[in-house]
Parts: structure tokens; C-alpha cells; sequence
């Protein structure tokens, strides 16, 4: 290393000891004005851990002043920024509720829908999130129709409730592998697809799921009682016909084929 390198490094690291130092002691400090102009200094430099930590103390003695505003919609998107988005929906949700016509009244919905969004899990997991975001999502579009984020805030509801049709999927999917285990899993498998395609009539998963109506259907006719077959297999039938007419070139088209062959036979015996 250079003799210039070495002086550049060592002003480097004695600068940012300062820096730290000059944090640690604002932390400390009871000057709130100091800490809250240090905050917005620090947010502005992008150090949101420093703003989120000069400023959650200071919003509730801040309350009812004129910075009261602008300290909670920092700490929102400092957290936001931080990736923790519980925190940040509370404070974003505090704030528009506080601040109906506040100057950024409009982001604090915006975020709190997509902080929601970004804290949704994978399907398989508890959707409270996924919930929330599309509420929120939808409140936005409501109180702001015409803002320049509404095509992105549609686009993102579609996308959460895909997430959640397929979740549907995955539960109707499990009904049917369980089979007659402990009960008539067929019958569930059923109802759970059927709700889903009501609550999602345009989801990519509606084949998927009209599908297992029938595969269900057809399960629940083959093991049934002698006598309940013939009129369980005109249930399989219908729904032979409801799925081939809503998809003519379905992908299951051909074991769609092979279960009416069967039915037919049981009908017309």
C-alpha cells in the first residue's frame, strides 16, 4: 500500500469512528430537535436503522406538534427500508389514519399494501399478509383511482390473488390424495374447489381446479355403494360436460376422455 493510500485509510476510519460516535451519542441525547434533524440527515444519506433509532422514541413527544407529522412517515420508511414491514404497516397505518389529508397520506397507503405484499409467504403458508395487502391494495385504488401507481397496484392484486387460488389448489389437492382416508375427503376436495373458483372465476389454476372437481367426482362414484353408483356416475358425467365445454382443448382432455368412457358404462348398464 502507497504512503497516500495509507493516510486516505486512515482518514477513512477515523472518520467513520466519529460518525459512530456522534450516533452513539445522539442516541443518548435528550435534545429531540438535535436527534430529529440528525434523523432526517441519516435518512437522506440512506442509514435507516440510524433514523429508525432516533426516532421512535421521539414521535410520542413529538405528538400534536408540527413535526409529528413528518417524524412518523420517516419512521414508517425506515423501517419499510429496513425490510420490516409489521413495523412499517403500524406506522404507515397510524399515520393515514392520523393523518387523512397529510402530505403524504397517499404514499403511507401505498406502502402499507405493498409492505403487506413483501411480507406474504410462499402458498403453502398462513396468507394473513396476502389478506391484508389485497385490503389495503384495494383501499388505495378506492381513495386514489387516478394515481399514477394504480396500474401497478392492480397488477399487484391479481398477482396476490393467484397466490392465493393456488393455495386453494394445494388444499383441494391434498382433500383428493387423502382420499376416503378417516372420511370422504372427495366431498371437501369438492367444495374447496368450487368456492375457490367463486372467490377466483379468473385464475390461471380454474382448469387445475375444475379438474379435480371431476377426478373427485369420479373417485367418489367408483367407491361408492352398489346401489348409489349409477346416479354418482351421472354426477361425473355433467361434470365431464362442465369441463370440456369451459375448456374444448383442456390439457387433461384426454383423462377427462377416459373417465366418461367409464361412466358411460355404469349409466347405460
Amino acid at each position: 500500500m502507497s504512503k497516500i493510500a495509507k493516510i486516505l485509510s486512515v482518514v477513512a476510519i477515523c472518520f467513520v469512528v466519529a460518525s459512530c460516535n456522534e450516533y452513539n451519542k445522539l442516541l443518548k441525547s435528550t435534545d429531540y430537535e438535535l436527534r430529529y434533524e440528525y434523523a432526517k440527515i441519516y435518512f437522506e444519506q440512506g442509514k435507516y436503522a440510524r433514523t429508525y433509532n432516533l426516532l421512535k422514541d421521539v414521535i410520542t413527544l413529538y405528538k400534536g406538534t408540527d413535526k409529528a407529522e413528518e417524524s412518523l412517515y420517516l419512521l414508517a420508511r425506515s423501517a419499510f427500508m429496513q425490510k420490516d414491514y409489521t413495523a412499517s404497516g403500524a406506522y404507515f397505518e397510524a399515520y393515514y389514519r392520523n393523518y387523512p389529508r397529510g402530505e403524504y397520506t397517499e404514499l403511507a397507503r401505498y406502502y402499507t399494501g405493498i409492505g403487506y405484499s413483501k411480507a406474504s409467504p410462499e402458498p403453502k403458508l398462513d396468507q394473513t399478509d396476502t389478506y391484508k395487502a389485497i385490503d389495503e391494495l384495494k383501499d388505495f385504488l378506492d381513495y386514489y383511482p387516478k394515481s399514477d401507481k394504480a396500474e401497478e397496484v392492480q397488477n399487484l392484486i391479481v398477482e396476490l390473488q393467484e397466490k392465493l387460488a393456488e393455495k386453494e389448489l394445494l388444499t383441494v389437492k391434498l382433500y383428493y390424495d387423502l382420499g376416503d382416508y378417516r372420511g370422504n375427503n372427495y366431498q371437501s376436495a369438492i367444495i374447496t374447489a368450487n368456492n375457490a373458483i367463486m372467490d377466483y372465476p379468473y385464475t390461471k389454476y380454474k382448469e387445475d381446479l375444475v379438474m379435480y372437481i371431476l377426478r373427485s367426482r369420479y373417485q367418489e362414484a367408483q367407491q361408492s355403494v352398489l346401489e348409489k353408483k349409477k346416479e354418482r356416475f351421472r354426477g361425473v358425467i355433467d361434470e365431464y360436460y362442465n369441463y370440456t365445454n369451459e375448456f374444448p382443448e383442456g390439457k387433461y382432455l384426454k383423462e377427462a376422455d377416459r373417465i366418461l368412457k367409464t361412466a358411460q358404462k355404469y349409466v347405460n348398464d
